[in-house]
């Protein structure tokens, strides 16, 4: 038996609300979904697991309607799923009154419930959220027979408001395998048997590294997992770089460096950059015309100011810049301490060349 296990779509979403590349992260989530439809039928699957969160918010008809019709084009695939605590049904949706193509098995019980695939000697087990949150743990007292079926769980949670969950139990229920939603990032949490499959798409600048599916197969004697690969397919990845300077890095040098390296990385990607070590104190880095040309979520400046403490000293023994140094120096200052050193110093350094 194949397989495919995804979730976490977010089907409607508006990543980067606040950036121009915006509405092209909303279009980007939906295509990449219609490519893993493609792939469930270039690779022949029996199953397209949807581990919760298909949709961003409670899904209007016009959005089940887009959705039930790429269902539509594998109907050789049983496509089943769950809604996770984003798109949960309530008693107004739109979920209630709508009719699934024949191939889509959708969980619309609270409790856990289960249907059997003939076909392929499979029970699938799960259920969907109504709540915002499930604190309790629903899942730690569930008996699954060992009734020579293929066994899986579609579940979506695993945190403390949301489905907690006890890995160990699980470990010893007769699951082939677990397909979890709710995590983003997608992991293996038992070897070849659970595993989370991460948003399909990142949703927001915390989530870096490849985003995908994980394509399984499961021999029907032993009824064990005997391949569960990762396939990477989003469009784009958030990247966090650290970037170091030094007192002789210049403004123009750093935007060189960033450009490079984001064009030698991709431009369809999204770049948070912290900018690291010491500057001159002449220097401001002021990168904006970056921002305007490439995908950047973020540049944090940590870099500090090289000041000769000792030299300032000795040149303003007593006055104010002095004084300040004497207050606030000392050993082991922590970050905080030390910004307030550089920032008064600086400032007092600016008071004074603009009174000369």
């Amino acid at each position: 038996m194949k397989f495919i296990h995804t979730g976490d779509i977010h089907w409607g979403m508006s990543p980067d609300s606040d950036k121009p590349w915006s509405r092209e992260r909303t279009q980007a989530i939906k295509e990449t979904f219609e490519e893993v439809i493609r792939l469930a039928r270039e690779r022949e699957v029996d199953f397209l697991f949807i581990a919760g969160d298909l949709f961003h918010r409670q899904p209007l008809a016009r959005d089940l309607k887009e959705v039930n019709y790429l269902f539509s084009t594998i109907p050789s695939v049983h496509v089943v799923l769950i809604a996770g605590n984003h798109d949960r049904i309530r008693t107004n949706s739109a979920l209630m009154s709508f009719t699934w193509c024949p191939n889509v098995t959708f969980f619309m019980n609270e409790t856990l419930d289960s249907v059997v695939f003939s076909d392929c000697n499979t029970e699938v087990h799960g259920f969907s959220y109504y709540t915002p949150e499930i604190t309790e743990p629903q899942l730690d007292h569930i008996d699954i027979p060992d009734n020579g079926r293929i066994q899986i769980l579609l579940a979506h949670g695993g945190d403390s408001t949301h489905l907690p969950m006890d890995k160990n139990h699980l470990a010893s229920c007769p699951f082939s395998y677990i397909a979890l939603g709710h995590i983003h990032k997608p992991q293996v949490i038992l070897e070849r048997r659970a595993a989370y499959c991460g948003s399909l798409e990142p949703l927001d600048k915390t989530e870096t590294g490849a985003h995908g599916v994980f394509i399984g197969e499961i021999h029907p004697v032993t009824r064990q997992v005997t391949a569960l690969e990762f396939l990477p397919m989003c469009r784009s990845q958030y990247i966090s770089l650290a970037v170091n300077v030094t007192p002789k890095t210049t403004n123009v040098e750093l935007a060189s460096r960033i450009s490079q390296e984001i064009q030698r990385r991709g431009l369809q990607h999204i770049y948070r950059f912290v900018i690291r070590g010491m500057r001159d104190p002449d220097i401001s880095f002021d990168l904006d015309v970056l921002e305007s040309r490439f995908r950047i979520a973020q540049i944090k400046d940590e870099s500090e100011p090289q000041y000769d403490f000792a030299q300032l000293f000795a040149e303003h023994p007593s006055d104010m810049i002095g004084f300040y140094i004497r207050t606030l120096q000392k050993e082991n200052m922590s970050d905080v301490e030390k910004k307030a050193l550089y920032y008064g110093i600086n400032a007092l350094i600016q008071t004074k060349d603009e009174r000369s």
